[in-house]
């Protein structure tokens, strides 16, 4: 099943599998398997280099997304921002998502009309279909 990733569940995919739930995992792992397609929103990417900055996560996250994403069958499918994707983020309120790149990963879920998986209880909240 396709899906679209929340930043933590690419990073925890990628760098620390034990924060996944294993229905998570396994999901994710099922469609690397199966070449069924795993989004991830270009911002993502840029929350990956700020986090990395911050001393959030492993200083050489960004390499190892960029080394995942250039393989011949990626884990990841990066969908990048555009028009269609920005107008969706009027239907993700601010008063409940008041983070913009998680209003770009909620609308990027709804502009691919996939569901989004996430940890993160007020994307769970705003109207977008969810897993965790």
């Amino acid at each position: 099943m396709p899906v679209v990733l929340d930043t933590h569940a690419a990073i925890w995919y990628l760098l620390d599998t034990k924060s996944l739930s294993p229905k998570v995992f396994s999901l994710i792992d099922g469609a690397a398997a199966s070449g069924a397609p795993t989004y991830i929103s270009s911002i993502s990417l840029v929350e990956v280099v700020y986090l990395a900055e911050r001393g959030r996560i492993a200083v050489d996250a960004f390499d190892r997304f960029t080394n995942e994403i250039a393989q011949e069958n990626p884990a990841f499918v990066v969908v990048p921002l555009d028009f269609h994707i920005a107008s969706l983020l009027r239907q993700i309120p601010r008063s409940i998502v008041p983070d913009m790149p998680d209003r770009i990963i909620g609308a990027t879920a709804l502009h691919l009309g996939i569901p989004l998986v996430t940890r993160d209880r007020r994307l769970q909240s705003a109207g977008i279909e969810t897993i965790w």
